[in-house]
């Protein structure tokens, strides 16, 4: 049969609408159903041209069941993170405490003080919410938040530093996912970089050399999200601060993933905070929400009165505010902080990153007995060891020691188990190592064992739906 006698095979959209096998395929409105069937002939018409053949009717009724269902599912939707990264990126790094999210829920579903002083009965900022807090945290004198740290430093910059020279090492001239460059976020906000120093070392005669008077800032740059070893150095923020002093020049300090907890005591690698660098002597700085605080998305600023207020009165502070959500949510994550002997428990990312490997290795063996009972061979399942990550840019090369399952089957290799474990709903996303499907227990919560063993099961009769009936289920 000739390709053209394939093409000629093609249903048409109308017709397939009409098809009664798809009457109970998921609904949707009659519109997007349209696009879906259209789509779904357009790639067969692209495979016959590239040597297919046409589908049969039995074919195209389980293509375009699947397509319809997937066109149904919301695009943005819940994931199973068995990556063993507490805070990965792509999956939308900290997960929020509970009681966080019910002050979600109870802000969206009406109105609320968002910019409102009750007390008063006028206007009021979106910033009250959240900025005495931050102040009695950290010891800053005023805070300002935005929608996100790379927002917040192009704030800080563009209302401290625009049409003026500041100084910043040339080994903390960082990345940040998504190209965030700080040369380019330097360029943007109308300030001019002058490198100072070398890749590996920074020396303060470097910033004296350096100061001239066009020069208005240091900027100092955490090396989150990669490690210098060997000969290197860089100034601290406290020995710097005496030199910005005298040269009447401001310091400011983006720590990217800053915390505000000493992680040092939940036996995790030293970071530093927040309040270590206001003390230092630093005049503004800049850190995540949803990073090491584990809170929601958001850029938050904190530092001396003067500086923050002439960043809170800049136009850009409008176009990049937060919203009101993600400040419900931020105020409950930081009045956590306020009792910190009880914030491991009230932090999901504060828990996770300190969970001991003797936990996990029991939640790892809780895991392989369930998914033993609950999917029938060829499924087989072993456990392992793992080092799982921080992530989100954080303490970059720590290792955290971690145990996993590994997902065994004969007809399906790594990469098709993990194709098909996300393409559900809620999405499995497991690591690929070794040439083994593994799903790290760390980040696992209360319902996602369930999740994966449902999974797993409808892998199961989906694959031998296709080739052969699956061996009995031993006692």
């Amino acid at each position: 049969m000739s390709v053209q006698d394939h093409l000629r095979q093609l249903p048409a959209v109308d017709e397939v609408l009409r098809w009664p096998e798809l009457a109970t395929a998921a609904r949707l409105p009659h519109r997007l159903r349209v696009a879906v069937v259209r789509r779904t002939i357009d790639a067969a018409r692209h495979a016959i041209q590239a040597g297919a053949a046409a589908p049969s009717r039995e074919e195209w009724v389980a293509r375009l069941a699947a397509a319809l269902e997937r066109a149904a599912r919301p695009s943005l939707r819940p994931v199973v993170n068995g990556t063993g990264v507490v805070l990965h990126t792509n999956l939308g790094r900290a997960p929020l405490p509970a009681h966080a999210l019910d002050q979600i829920v109870r802000v969206a579903a009406g109105y609320s003080n968002l910019e409102y002083d009750l007390d008063t009965g006028r206007r009021g900022s979106r910033q009250d919410h959240v900025a005495e807090l931050l102040c009695e945290l950290t010891g800053a004198q005023a805070a300002l938040v935005v929608n996100n740290n790379a927002a917040a430093v192009l704030l800080m910059l563009d209302s401290l530093a625009s049409g003026g020279e500041v100084v910043v090492s040339r080994g903390e001239l960082v990345e940040i996912g998504g190209s965030f460059r700080i040369p380019d976020v330097l360029a943007k906000s109308g300030a001019r970089m002058v490198e100072v120093g070398t890749t590996n070392k920074t020396h303060m005669r470097d910033y004296v050399r350096a100061t001239r008077e066009a020069t208005v800032a240091y900027l100092k740059v955490h090396q989150s999200n990669f490690q210098q070893i060997g000969f290197t150095q860089q100034v601290a923020v406290a020995d710097l601060a005496p030199l910005a002093r005298e040269r009447g020049l401001l310091l400011l300090e983006d720590l990217g993933s800053g915390s505000l907890y000493p992680l040092a005591e939940l036996g995790l690698a030293p970071e530093p905070t927040v309040q270590e660098a206001l003390q230092g002597g630093a005049d503004v700085v800049t850190f995540s929400g949803d990073k090491l605080l584990g809170g929601p998305q958001a850029g938050i600023a904190v530092g001396r009165r003067e500086p923050i207020e002439r960043m809170l009165t800049n136009p850009l502070a409008r176009a990049l505010r937060i919203d009101k959500l993600t400040l419900a949510a931020l105020e409950v994550v930081l009045r956590d902080y306020l009792t910190p002997a009880d914030l491991p428990r009230h932090n999901p990312t504060l828990a996770m990153l300190q969970v001991d490997l003797t936990t996990l290795s029991r939640r790892a063996d809780r895991l392989l007995r369930r998914l033993r009972h609950g999917c029938s061979p060829p499924f087989a399942f072993a456990k392992r060891r793992m080092a799982s990550q921080v992530g989100g840019g954080a303490q970059a090369g720590v290792a955290l020691p971690s145990a996993a399952v590994a997902i065994l089957h004969p007809a399906l290799n790594a990469a098709a188990l993990d194709a098909r474990l996300r393409d559900g709903m809620p999405s499995v996303v497991g690591r690929i190592h070794n040439g083994e499907l593994l799903i790290d227990v760390r980040c696992l919560r209360p319902n996602d064992p369930r999740e994966i063993v449902q999974r797993l099961q409808h892998i199961g009769r989906e694959h031998y739906g296709v080739t052969s009936q699956p061996p009995p289920q031993a006692d």
